[in-house]
């Protein structure tokens, strides 16, 4: 049971509909207690009006998908894309992809988009959210590339690097929300629990 100014709540339960180890470190760091359920939803990437719609769509139909499987809950899921001129770029097939990629985006600042949703099933409400990253990467040739993918795997990462780890040595400096990068912008998701009754401080 958690206290308020007025009464005892019963703790809700959070569901995070993702297997990124990155996000659910996020969430145990600020203290939310959760279950990981990763959904198996294949991720849209065509934009049809623009990059904040999608990443938001993506985000929702990860967060029905897996809300399916509870009868009670907050359900949060996100949706993680590097935006390249007009194409995103999210997680890369294989090595030979990660090395074209990660190349490709170390040759001038790009966009990183998150797009969050949270489904409220208890009172059956949904919300969502997207932030947006400016990012600004030193640029790499083949050797400091493959030097990196041998310290970490590049795949299930959006854009091929991690900004949270090794590959964090690449970054120049960021415009925006640094955990918009990782892939769940914190202070968005903060403001849309509190609307579920969820105080995160």
């Amino acid at each position: 049971m958690r206290k308020t100014k007025d009464k005892y709540l019963p703790r809700r339960r959070i569901i995070l509909a993702s297997r990124s180890r990155a996000r659910q470190k996020l969430l145990r760091d600020i203290g939310i207690q959760f279950t990981a359920a990763g959904s198996d939803v294949k991720e849209k990437r065509l934009i049809k009006t623009n990059c904040i719609d999608l990443v938001i769509e993506n985000a929702l139909a990860k967060a029905k998908d897996v809300s399916k499987r509870f009868h009670s809950g907050i359900v949060i899921a996100a949706d993680t894309v590097v935006l390249v001129g007009k194409k995103i770029v999210g997680k890369p097939r294989n090595i030979k992809d990660a090395v074209r990629t990660l190349k490709l985006l170390s040759r001038k600042p790009r966009w990183v988009y998150t797009g969050i949703a949270v489904v409220d099933m208890d009172n059956k409400k949904t919300y969502t959210a997207c932030g947006k990253t400016k990012v600004y990467m030193y640029h790499l040739n083949d050797k400091q590339v493959r030097d990196y993918f041998k310290r970490t795997s590049p795949l299930g990462k959006a854009g091929s690097f991690d900004i949270q780890g090794v590959g964090g040595v690449f970054i120049d400096r960021i415009e925006g929300c640094y955990y918009n990068v990782v892939g769940l912008p914190m202070a968005k998701l903060a403001k849309i629990l509190k609307k579920t009754g969820m105080d995160v401080l």
